[in-house]
């Protein structure tokens, strides 16, 4: 009997990078997304996303972030144009660093493992990134090793991939309910009438999980990151080499943003903090003017470049959060067949190379230490997010 094809919900970094690694294995794959794609709402549809090995004192994401990195680079290589920038990244405190701090055992952990990150003082970061002039951060570090990567046009060429290699993929039909065999999942219907059958079905639908499947809203939250564009009147100021990928003291302020982008000529900066629960589609899924406020006041303390500058665009970024901020990859053991990839808590993205290995393990049921972290744990309940640079956060 020829196996029944394996479907996918959700063509989104997960469901891609899965998509093309179990095609690669041998199965048959049909990838279901609504579309357009890339989604104009999903997390990845932007200009940039962060490629860092920097997790504090985590070695299981770090471990991990070395493999992927790794594959950034091969992916740069075999690409029609690089879409990965290794410019680096600074990190930088209001006070000395202290054992303990998300930027001190980043740094510590990172030299353990050999990497190279410069320390920096006060005078090292007005001479190296004069922006941050006035920034009042007296230390901190750059890390060469990552960057950034152009996260939507990193999709449409997985996009590719995909279609090249013989995944189905089927734009326009939007999931409805599971087909039920018995106690078994055996596919999936849509909106649209269409119905897929399945031997596995792999849940990537991201911020959209706990809407469509709403017993899982439990342990899921669509959460709604600020996103800013803006057109420095300098521009050469915020140039890559001197003005690389930044996280400003981030487990307190949030702020992370990157260098004047290479196509779109503005600087992005993002806030990666607490947020706002949001459906993927409310009309609240907008910028609002207190957080417009919020980044101006502090442009206006730490990137005085940047305070007046204009924004042309802004947009929310909405986590699938899990309570402790770790990705969920993991068969449902209360329903046989249903592959659960999703949960990547604003940190996801950058693991794309070892996404589509961890999510087929977890369909083929093989070993994998990795998947241990992110395995099926609904009672996981800490009062703060254990992912390091969001671990001040609040999520309760």
């Amino acid at each position: 009997m020829t196996p029944q094809p394996t479907v996918i919900v959700g063509a989104g970094i997960y469901g891609l990078t899965a998509a093309l690694e179990l095609q690669r294995r041998g199965h048959t794959v049909h990838l279901l997304d609504p579309g357009p794609l890339p989604h104009p709402h999903a997390p990845t549809t932007d200009i940039s996303k962060a490629i860092r090995l920097d997790y504090g004192p985590d070695e299981d994401y770090l471990n991990a972030m070395e493999v992927a990195l790794d594959g950034w680079r091969r992916w740069n290589r075999q690409w029609p144009t690089p879409l990965f920038h290794e410019v680096g990244l600074l990190f930088t405190t209001p006070a000395p660093m202290a054992p303990g701090g998300f930027e001190h055992e980043s740094f510590r952990l990172l030299t353990e493992h050999g990497h190279a990150p410069q320390r920096l003082d006060a005078a090292a970061i007005r001479r190296r990134f004069p922006a941050w002039d006035q920034g009042g951060y007296v230390d901190g570090y750059f890390n060469p090793a990552g960057g950034f990567a152009e996260s939507g046009r990193v999709v449409s060429q997985l996009l590719l991939q995909a279609q090249a290699v013989g995944v189905h993929l089927h734009a326009g039909q939007t999931f409805s309910h599971f087909i039920e065999d018995g106690s078994r999942l055996a596919g999936v219907a849509t909106r649209e009438g269409a119905r897929f059958s399945a031997e596995t079905v792999v849940m990537a639908a991201g911020s959209w999980t706990p809407h469509v499947l709403p017993w899982t809203a439990g342990f899921f939250r669509s959460n709604g990151m600020p996103v800013f564009h803006l057109r420095p009147a300098q521009p050469q100021l915020f140039a890559a080499e001197r003005f690389p990928v930044f996280c400003a003291d981030i487990t307190n302020t949030g702020y992370y943003g990157f260098p004047l982008h290479p196509r779109e000529g503005v600087v992005k900066i993002a806030n990666h903090g607490d947020g706002r629960v949001l459906a993927p589609e409310s009309p609240e899924r907008v910028v609002t003017a207190q957080e417009t406020a919020r980044l101006r006041q502090w442009l206006s303390e730490k990137l005085p470049a940047l305070a007046d500058a204009p924004i042309v665009h802004t947009r929310v970024c909405l986590y699938c959060d899990t309570w402790d901020g770790h990705f969920w990859i993991a068969r449902d053991p209360a329903r046989p067949g249903l592959v659960m990839a999703t949960g990547g808590s604003g940190h996801g993205f950058k693991f794309a190379p070892v996404l589509g290995g961890w999510i087929a393990d977890a369909v083929e049921d093989r070993p994998n230490p990795a998947l241990a972290k992110f395995r099926w744990r609904p009672e996981a309940r800490p009062p703060r997010s254990e992912e390091a640079a969001r671990f001040q956060v609040d999520l309760t």
